[in-house]
């Protein structure tokens, strides 16, 4: 982050005569790397998590697909048996 300092020698005096000290404008850049990194670290946590629920959730569907899948060949399988049996009583 060099390019996001200012270089500016008046300030810096201004902030010492104000009570800041020398190492009184740090602090509050200091304070908000810290709350960046833990802001990105609970949003890499929540990423995580939400990638973890969804592969959870595509892994019941794809279960689901299979369960019902398995049902209607059944269905199928019943239903030509039943065309079978009832189609020659008509005839």
């Amino acid at each position: 982050f060099p390019n996001c300092q200012q270089r500016n020698p008046t300030s810096r005096l201004l902030k010492t005569e104000s009570g800041f000290g020398s190492y009184g404008p740090q602090k509050p850049l200091e304070d908000s790397l810290q709350k960046r990194e833990l802001r990105l670290m609970k949003n890499r946590e929540a990423a995580r998590e939400c990638r973890r629920k969804k592969k959870e959730y595509v892994s019941c569907l794809e279960n689901r697909v299979a369960v019902l899948e398995q049902q209607n060949k059944t269905l199928i399988e019943e239903l030509r048996a039943l065309k079978d049996i009832y189609g020659h009583k008509v005839e």
